[in-house]
C-alpha cells in the first residue's frame, strides 16, 4: 500500500480519501461515529466521520457504539452493492466490509445534532463550541481561513516582505478605540495595554531599516461587539519604506487577489479605485457595494429654480430602483420613515408608468423637472425614482443607506467586487474646544496638492489615506505616513496638540524619527471579514474558532470571570463592592 501524508500509527487514510481504486485493500481509518443503523440482529452500518468527510463501514455481529464514539475501523474496501451508491458522498461508491471496530473513546449523547441539516441556537453552539467545530460547515470555514492565511503569507513573502512579530504588551495610547488594560505585578499601579494595532511598532521598524514588514497580527479593542466586530481580531498588517500610495495598493491587491483565487478558484480582475468624494457622490457611502447598480445621480441643477417646497434645498440626489413601481403604499411609507430616522426631511418617490410619473408630487413639477426625474439612470416603465433634498452630505448618505437596504445581495451572492477608496478628508470636523479632529490618525500625510490649505482651509485638505472595500464591507485602511518634522508640526498645530503634549503622547516615535525616518506607508485589513465573505456568512463568528457573544461573553469557558484574592493582592487591585 503506498504511503501518504494522512497515514499515522493508527490510520492509513482519511475517510474521504478511500475510493474505488483501493477496492480489495484492507486498511484502517479513525474518526467519530456519525450514525449507526441496524440491519437485522447481526449487521450494523456505521457512518464514520473525520475532518475529511464520511465513510460507511459494514460491521457483522454486535458492536457497542453510539454516535460520537471515537473509533478505529479496520476493513476491506468493497464496491457498494448495486442500487446503494450514494452520490452525495465522495466515498459513496465504496464501503468497508469485514470490519473490526476498536473503541478509542466513549461519548455521551451530544446536546445537538452535528450535521448541518438542523438549525441550532447560537448560544448552544457557543456553549459547546468544541462540538460545533466538528460540524462540516465549521470545518470548512476554518480550513478556508487557514488556506487564506497561507496564501497571504506566500504573497507577502514573494513581494520581499519580512514577517516580524510585534509585542502584545504595549504602552497605553490616549487616542483611538478603548484599550484592554493589563496590570503589572512587578510595577504596581502601572499598566500595559493590549495593542489595537501594531501601528507605532511597525513605523519604528521602518526607522530600524526593515523596509518591508508584514504580520498576521492579533489586535484587540474594547469596543461594543456586532456582526463584523469582535474584541479580538486578526489582520494582515504591513508597512513599507521608499514607496508611494500606488505601491502599497499594488502590494495589497496582489495579496487579496491571490487569496480570492485560492478560496474561490476564480481570480478577480484588477482592483479599481475611486476617490472618497466620488464614492460619496455616486454611492452615498465610503464603503460602496459594486455588485449592483442604483447609482446616485445629482438633480440639483434641474431643481435650482423649483417652486416645489419639498425640493427647496442645496442638493437633490436621486436613485432609480428597478421594478420598484410595484412597491405598495405601506412599503413606501416605511421607507419614508426610515429616511427620516436617518436624518432626512422626507423622501420623494416617483413611479414610472406608461402614462408618466405617478406620485403625490408629480403634478407640481415643471416639464424640465419631470424630464430630469424621468431620465434618472435611464429609468424604464415599472421602475421607481427616490429623491432626497438636503445639504449635500446628508442627502448622499441617506439615499446611499436606502440603496444598500433595497439592492444589496446577501454576502455569499454575486461576484467579488473589490474597490480602493482614496483621498479621504484629512480632518473630520471641529471638536468642542475648537480644534480640528483627525479623520485617520495624526501621522497621515496630507495630499501634496493641499499642503497650502492646512492653515487656511483645513476642512478641504485631502489625505493620502485609503480603504479597501469588498462587496460593501470595509476590509481595512492605511495611509502614507508623515516622516517630515515640518509637516508633522503643522498637523499637530492644526489639531491643537502642543509640543509638550506631542512629546508626552508620541515622544518615543517622534524621537526615533529624529534619527532618519524614510518615506513610508502601510495598510492593514481584517482577515476575519475577508474569510467571512469568501465563506458567504453574515457574521464573523462563523469563521472564528472561539468567538465571544454580542455581550462579550465566552459561553464555553465562562469568561470573563472574577479572579482570586491572592492575585488581586499581588496586583494591588481592590474591587469596590457592587451597587
Amino acid at each position: 500500500m503506498p504511503t501518504n501524508y494522512e497515514a499515522t500509527s493508527l490510520r492509513d487514510y482519511l475517510c474521504a480519501s478511500v475510493n474505488s481504486a483501493m477496492v480489495g485493500n484492507r486498511l484502517s481509518v479513525c474518526g467519530w461515529v456519525a450514525k449507526r443503523r441496524e440491519h437485522g440482529e447481526h449487521l450494523a452500518f456505521l457512518d464514520l466521520r473525520d475532518r475529511s468527510g464520511v465513510l460507511q463501514a459494514v460491521v457483522e455481529g454486535s458492536v457497542e457504539v453510539r454516535p460520537e464514539f471515537v473509533v478505529r475501523v479496520t476493513g476491506t474496501v468493497t464496491p457498494r452493492p448495486e442500487g446503494t451508491v450514494n452520490d452525495r458522498l465522495a466515498t459513496g461508491e465504496v464501503e468497508l466490509t469485514d470490519c473490526r471496530v476498536e473503541v478509542l473513546a466513549i461519548a455521551e449523547s451530544p446536546p445537538f445534532q452535528l450535521d448541518d441539516r438542523v438549525d441550532i441556537d447560537e448560544q448552544v453552539r457557543l456553549r459547546y463550541r468544541y462540538l460545533d467545530l466538528r460540524r462540516e460547515n465549521m470545518q470548512a470555514n476554518l480550513r478556508l481561513r487557514a488556506k487564506v492565511n497561507a496564501t497571504l503569507r506566500a504573497a507577502m513573502d514573494e513581494q520581499g516582505f519580512c514577517e516580524v512579530e510585534t509585542p502584545l504588551l504595549w504602552a497605553p495610547t490616549p487616542e483611538g478605540a478603548r484599550e484592554f488594560v493589563v496590570p503589572s505585578r512587578l510595577h504596581p499601579g502601572e499598566f500595559y495595554v493590549l495593542p489595537q494595532s501594531p501601528q507605532i511598532a511597525k513605523q519604528l521598524l521602518m526607522v530600524g531599516g526593515f523596509d518591508r514588514y508584514y504580520q498576521i497580527a492579533r489586535c484587540l479593542r474594547d469596543e461594543d461587539l456586532r456582526a463584523d466586530r469582535q474584541f479580538e481580531f486578526t489582520q494582515l498588517d504591513l508597512e513599507a519604506s521608499f514607496v508611494t500610495q500606488d505601491d502599497v495598493l499594488g502590494f495589497v491587491s496582489r495579496a487579496v487577489l491571490d487569496a480570492a483565487q485560492a478560496a474561490t478558484g476564480v481570480r478577480p480582475g484588477p482592483v479599481p479605485s475611486m476617490t472618497w468624494a466620488e464614492a460619496l457622490d455616486r454611492y452615498g457611502t465610503d464603503k460602496p457595494d459594486l455588485r449592483f447598480g442604483m447609482v446616485l445621480q445629482d438633480l440639483s441643477s434641474a431643481f435650482a429654480a423649483t417652486e416645489v417646497k419639498a425640493f427647496g434645498a442645496s442638493t437633490v440626489k436621486a436613485m432609480r430602483v428597478p421594478g420598484g413601481a410595484s412597491f405598495t403604499r405601506s412599503r413606501l411609507d416605511q421607507l419614508t420613515d426610515h429616511a427620516k430616522e436617518l436624518g432626512a426631511k422626507g423622501l420623494a418617490w416617483f413611479k414610472i408608468t406608461p402614462d408618466g410619473l405617478d406620485s403625490p408630487l408629480a403634478r407640481f413639477l415643471s416639464a424640465s423637472e419631470t424630464a430630469a426625474v424621468r431620465g434618472v439612470d435611464e429609468a424604464e416603465v415599472g421602475d421607481i425614482i427616490f429623491c432626497v433634498a438636503d445639504e449635500y452630505a446628508p442627502a448622499c448618505k441617506v439615499l446611499g443607506t436606502l440603496r444598500v437596504a433595497l439592492g444589496s445581495p446577501p454576502v455569499g451572492e454575486g461576484p467579488h467586487h473589490y474597490v480602493w477608496v482614496t483621498e479621504f478628508p484629512m480632518f473630520e470636523g471641529i471638536d468642542e474646544e475648537g480644534h480640528l479632529m483627525a479623520a485617520h490618525h495624526p501621522f497621515t500625510m496630507p495630499h501634496p496638492e493641499d499642503l497650502e490649505l492646512i492653515e487656511t482651509d483645513p476642512l478641504r485638505v485631502r489625505s493620502q489615506a485609503y480603504d479597501l472595500v469588498l462587496n460593501g464591507w470595509e476590509l481595512g485602511s492605511g495611509s502614507v505616513r508623515i516622516h517630515r518634522a515640518d509637516i508633522q508640526s503643522r498637523i499637530f498645530s492644526a489639531l491643537g496638540i502642543t509640543d509638550e503634549e506631542a512629546e508626552s503622547r508620541f515622544g518615543f516615535l517622534l524621537g526615533a524619527f529624529k534619527y532618519g525616518a524614510p518615506p513610508h506607508a502601510g495598510f492593514a485589513f481584517g482577515i476575519d471579514r475577508l474569510v467571512a465573505i469568501f465563506a458567504g456568512v453574515e457574521n464573523i463568528r462563523e469563521v472564528i474558532a472561539y468567538p465571544k457573544t454580542q455581550s462579550g461573553a465566552d459561553l464555553m469557558t465562562g469568561a470573563p470571570k472574577a479572579i482570586g484574592e491572592r492575585q488581586l493582592r499581588e496586583l494591588r487591585i481592590k474591587i469596590p463592592p457592587k451597587g
